[in-house]
Order: C-alpha cells, then sequence, then structure tokens
C-alpha cells in the first residue's frame, strides 16, 4: 500500500495505513495495490468538504478502481472513500465468486 498525502506527516501515513488494511481487509487475496491520496483542496480557505481522499485499488485480472470523497476532516475523507471502495470492489470482484445469486461454475468443484 503507498500513502500519498498533502497533509500531516508520518503518524497521519501509519493511521491511514491501518485504517485503509482494516477497511479493505477481504479483498487483500485479490489487490495487488492500494494507493490512498488525502489533500487540502481549497488550502487556506477551508470549507464545509475541502478535505478530499482518492482511493485507487488494483484487483488481479481487472482494470484498477478508484473513488474520491470530499468532507470537512481527513478521517470523515477517509471513512466515506472506504466505503466507496468497499462498494466498487464488490462489484468488480462479483463475477469471480457469484453469478446470479449463486457460486460460479468457475468457482465450484465441479471441475
Amino acid at each position: 500500500m503507498n500513502t500519498h498525502d498533502a497533509v500531516g506527516g508520518d503518524n497521519l501515513s501509519q493511521r491511514v495505513e491501518a485504517m485503509v488494511a482494516a477497511g479493505l481487509d477481504r479483498f487483500a487475496p485479490h489487490l495487488t495495490r492500494v494507493e490512498v491520496h488525502l489533500g487540502d483542496v481549497n488550502a487556506a480557505k477551508g470549507g464545509a468538504a475541502d478535505k478530499r481522499c482518492m482511493i485507487e485499488a488494483r484487483p488481479n485480472s481487472h482494470q484498477p478502481v478508484s473513488v474520491t470523497h470530499h468532507a470537512a476532516t481527513i478521517a470523515l475523507a477517509l471513512d466515506g472513500a472506504l466505503d466507496k471502495a468497499r462498494r466498487v470492489l464488490d462489484r468488480a470482484l462479483a463475477s469471480r465468486t457469484d453469478h446470479k445469486g449463486a457460486a460460479s461454475v468457475r468457482d465450484s468443484d465441479l471441475r
């Protein structure tokens, strides 16, 4: 996992990495890389939703997926981006494990 942030320091990077690892734990076997970009959109101006978190996840044998969430704080932006990332990864990886509500033939013991 790579963390790129324009705000905070090493302590923030460690906390973000721990939150992302916990938040995307169930997808870990299917991911080759996760990048997190944090930023303050308005810099010194402030604003209601001026913190941005962009997460890019690269699933094995799939196109990369990315999500962005804006919020008032870095923690809220990260939480929102993780929620979006879980939904996007669920859809992207569903074909590996699910086919119209039943187990995929490719993943079954029928081979």
